[in-house]
């Protein structure tokens, strides 16, 4: 057994130590990962490693519509043995141990050390560089040790957390890509339904689901929108301007983002909120509904508010990310018309 989607970056290809033990639908795995024995693979997970490695350790199990990525250019994600990752989660340019647990809907950001035998409580955000040492289970944003574990309690929590995904969610059918500018790139891997207009430029990237059956979704000029991120209209729609970014596993409702935002790992867009032009909200924040974000700020916390004016270096790498995500685009589409 495969995954759906295997894709070369820069010309590595994906190493497998042995064939995984289960690929659900849309699994998708890219560039220099290395994935140990008995690997599970959930439907809609993704495993990307473009620009730096990602090292998987023996009996690794990836729940459904979770990320698994690394910094471009900068750090690759490293990850033990017989660890256990929920659904909707992102393992992101960080460092994870062996016997370790992470829930559904946790974010682990760049840098991060976990320790051999933690948990990560579901919902939990670790913080960019945070160390969080083995033998504690951690909770909240950020994450916060909540109570000594033991390797039972950890075996415990592993076996329970894999037994509810077994089945895996129900997923939509896959509808008729749109017809795009052929400098877009769409991921074979990405449902689009409805009415979804992408600008020049722009990608959606691996897993991601758009739903515009009942209000449009508008994505402007060089805007990505990366892995499993999770657009659904109810009502007006969403509208996303030029040069913006939104990161893994996002969840956006009925909303308006502006020009030249990034919106971080694992944020939840509120319907009716409303992001100004040169926002960047943090990862894990989420936003209440009708809020308004104003710009020139980075907004995070839940709901969000504002922590800080946005400086030259932020601004400098939201463009960079920009940037880069055009590249991968042009790298993708090749790479993915290869295929056919």
């Amino acid at each position: 057994m495969t995954p759906d989607l295997i894709l070369p970056y820069d010309g590595v290809q994906p190493d497998f130590a042995s064939r995984p033990v289960w690929c659900g639908r849309g699994s998708t795995v890219i560039g220099a990962a290395r994935i140990g024995a008995q690997a599970w693979i959930g439907d809609e997970a993704v495993i990307r490693a473009d620009g730096q490695s990602v090292t998987l350790g023996d009996r690794f199990w990836l729940g459904h519509r979770s990320t698994v990525h690394i910094a471009t250019l900068v750090r690759g994600t490293q990850v033990g043995d017989r660890v256990t990752v929920g659904r909707n989660s992102v393992v992101h340019a960080c460092t994870v141990g062996s016997d370790v647990v992470i829930e559904d809907d946790v974010v682990i950001l760049d840098g991060a050390e976990i320790g051999d035998g933690a948990v990560i409580e579901a919902g939990s955000t670790v913080f960019p560089r945070a160390q969080l040492p083995g033998g504690h289970a951690y909770a909240g944003s950020p994450a916060r040790p909540r109570q000594p574990v033991s390797p039972e309690d950890v075996a415990e929590r592993a076996e329970r957390l894999r037994e509810r995904m077994g089945d895996g969610p129900a997923l939509p059918p896959a509808g008729e890509p749109p017809e795009v500018d052929e400098s877009v790139f769409v991921a074979r891997t990405a449902t689009l339904r409805g009415r979804v207009s992408l600008g020049a430029g722009s990608s959606v990237l691996f897993c991601c689901d758009l739903n515009a059956e009942v209000g449009p979704i508008v994505i402007g000029a060089d805007t990505n929108i990366q892995d499993n991120t999770v657009i659904r209209t109810r009502g007006d729609g969403v509208v996303i301007g030029r040069d913006t970014t939104i990161a893994h596993n996002v969840r956006i409702a009925d909303s308006r983002i502006g020009a030249r935002a990034l919106i971080g790992i694992g944020a939840a867009i509120a319907p009716g909120t409303l992001i100004a032009d040169d926002v960047m909200l943090a990862a894990g924040a989420t936003t209440d509904p009708g809020q308004i974000l104003e710009a020139g700020y980075l907004w995070g916390g839940r709901p969000a508010r504002i922590l800080a004016p946005l400086d030259a270096e932020k601004r400098a790498t939201m463009i960079r990310i920009v940037e880069g995500y055009c590249r991968h685009g042009r790298d993708y589409r090749v790479a993915q018309e290869a295929l056919a």
